[in-house]
Formats: C-alpha cells, structure tokens, sequence
C-alpha cells in the first residue's frame, strides 16, 4: 500500500491511493491484474490475489496469485495524466515486480497501453527492453495473438465441454449472453460459429433480443456507432434482469459480479450457467440453482482463458519465439479442457458442486507444492 503522486494538467497535484498484494509464490512468480478504479481496496485487492492463486493451479500455470491498483475515477483523467500516474505508479512497484517476481496484467480500466507504459517505465529503469515484464501488451512490443480473443473463446470452450458431459448439443443451443464487452462479444461469436443460436445479449443499458436469433455483426455495428446496445432497430429491448430470466439452453454471465443472486435464482430458466465474469453468482443463488439441478460453470475454470494466454504470452517473451493464433488456440484448449476434465471428475466421485471442486482441485496443487518443496531451513 503507497501513495502516487500525479501533477495533473491544470498544475494541480493529486495523490492517489495505491495497491498491489502478492499472495503465494509456491508454484512461481506472482501473477495478476492491474485496476483503475475509485473503489479499490486493499482488502478487495487481497480477495482477488487469493482467487487468483487458486485459478493459476487449477490451470497448472506456474504462477501464485496477485492484484493490484490505483484508486482513482480514471474517466475524469486525460491521457496525460493516466500515463503520468501509470508511470509513477510502476516507479513505486519496482523493488517488487519482474519476470520471476511479480508479472502484472490489465483488469478493469487498464489495457494494453497501460502495461506499454508498465512496460517501458521498467525497461528504462533495467536499461534494456524487458516485454515479459507485463503481459497483455500491444504485440509490436511482444503481446501475443489471441490475448484478446482469449477470455471470451475460453468460455465457449469450457461451455462446450460442459455440454458434451450433460449431453446436450452446443450445436443447437439457444444461448443468452450478458454482457458484450471484451468477454460477452468474443463468447457470443464464438457460440453462433460452432451453431448455436444467441437470442439475446446485453450491456450497462440493458438488453436486446430476438427468438429467431441475433444477426450478431449488425450489433457489433450498432455499438461501434452508439457505443451502447440502447436504441439498436432490429430487436426487442429487455432489461439485464430480464434477459436473465430468459428459457434458454445456456447462460453466459459475462458483465459483473452478484448477477443471480437468491432473488432471482429461482427464475431462471437456463439448462446451463457459464460464468464468464468473476462473482457473479452469490452463495445463495448456488445453493438455489443447485437444488433446481441447474449446473454452474465456475469463473475460477470458465474465465481463465485470458491468464492461460497472458502465461502463453510470458513463456513467448521469455524465449523470443512467438506462436501464430492457430497453434495459441490449440494449447489453450488442451489447458481447458484438462482443467474441467480433472473438475469434473471430482465434483462426480466427491459429490462436490462444480465450483467446490474447481477450489478443492486448485487447492490441491498448491498443498502439494508446498509439501514437496518443505520448510526452509
């Protein structure tokens, strides 16, 4: 926990509060998310590095858990004064973060310009370039192909999965996806090119849906011209509860956290939940979906996606040898289905939910780290 200090553009200064927690470094270097945001915490911070550990595990990555950032309302700061604070905000990070140490990420209001600026303000400190410092950076400074493809694709993949245990068709699923940022878009396009049929999607501004199916590319053009889903011609609107509540084969919840919680679990009407976004089912909507046989795809194996790539990316860095999209594709669907295979698998023989089983299976790998390394002296 630090200060950061930024001279704004009028002249003013203004100190930030600032974090980065680091919970486990049995399995490797530290890895995990950088935010902009004007609630962070230290105790958030501290929550989100202890998940992190446990999704890094349960993908057999070679990295303990970690998360950091700055508090701050990043929409009211010009590019300036965000790359000032970015700047000054790595300087403080330094005697913590690199390659074997600490490897931050984008998260929420950061992105692959903010770890450019990550990553030069370290290089120039090393006196040489060190990409592997960072990943998620823009490729022309050693990101990787598919990085950002990767969340959203690895959701599909796990769903897909998933549906071939339960027996269902992917194929011929009618499928809902809330949210359509990074995650949701990518998930929904990569659900209608194995078939299935996406009737609905939303963002902040609510929904729209369409029962014969959603022409997805019209969409996509709408929010690049509106930035919102608000207002979009060729479908009915709906709001986000609303569109939870939906009949349909497949769930995506892909927008933020406490999405179903014991309000509305009982109206769903969904064969099959995959979280796409981190927390957003609540205890008690678990317990409720349980009981109403509805199986939930854990975000600790749904949404690892981007921290497999982000490793792929660092394993590319650290070598200088860099994979096309095809081969990247390839080994991030052999990580998850590995993981969700070994989840599975457990959740059957122990009689565990699906979520118990992907912490139990993370957990696990950790203890067992611990114990073969031992106790020092």
């Amino acid at each position: 926990m630090f200060s950061v200090p930024v001279e704004l553009d009028d002249g003013t200064l203004r100190v930030f509060p600032a974090y980065r927690v680091q919970h486990s470094s049995v399995l490797g270097p530290t890895k995990g998310g950088i935010r902009y945001d004007a609630e962070v915490t230290l105790g958030e911070c501290a929550a989100l590095a202890v998940w992190m550990t446990w999704k890094c595990a349960l993908l057999r990555l070679p990295y303990g858990g970690a998360k950091g950032g700055v508090r701050c309302n990043p929409r009211s700061l010009s590019p300036g004064e965000l790359q000032r604070m970015t700047r000054r905000f790595t300087s403080e990070l330094l005697p913590i973060i690199g390659p074997q140490e600490d490897i931050p990420a984008p998260d929420m209001a950061t992105n692959e310009q903010t770890m450019a600026w990550m990553m030069d303000t370290y290089s120039m400190q090393k006196g040489y370039a060190v990409p592997e410092i960072v990943t998620g950076k823009p490729i022309s400074i050693g990101g990787s192909v598919f990085r950002h493809e990767a969340t959203g694709a690895g959701v599909v993949m796990v769903t897909e999965r998933a549906c071939d245990r339960l027996g269902l068709s992917l194929a011929s699923a009618r499928c809902v996806v809330q949210g359509f940022g990074n995650v949701g878009g990518i998930a929904a396009q990569e659900l209608v090119d194995r078939g299935a049929t996406v009737v609905a999607v939303s963002d902040m501004s609510g929904g729209v849906h369409d029962e014969a199916g959603l022409d997805l590319e019209s969409v996509r053009a709408w929010v690049a011209e509106h930035r919102t889903l608000e207002g979009y011609p060729h479908a009915a609107g709906l709001s986000n509860a609303e569109l939870i509540e939906l009949p349909c084969d497949v769930l995506v919840l892909a927008a933020r956290e406490d999405q179903v919680t014991a309000e509305n679990a009982g109206r769903v009407q969904a064969r099959l939940i995959a979280e796409g976004a981190n927390g957003p089912t609540s205890i008690e909507a678990d317990a409720i979906l349980a009981e109403r046989g509805i199986p939930v795809l854990p975000d600790i194996l749904t949404n690892a996606g981007g921290v497999t790539v982000s490793y792929f990316e660092w394993v590319q860095d650290l070598g200088r040898l860099f994979w096309d999209g095809r081969e990247i594709r390839s080994r991030l669907a052999e990580k998850l289905s590995d993981a969700s295979d070994r989840v599975w698998e457990l959740s059957q023989t122990r009689g565990l939910s699906l979520r118990g089983a992907a912490l139990v299976v993370g957990i696990r790998e950790v203890a067992a780290a611990m114990e073969a390394r031992g106790t020092y002296p």
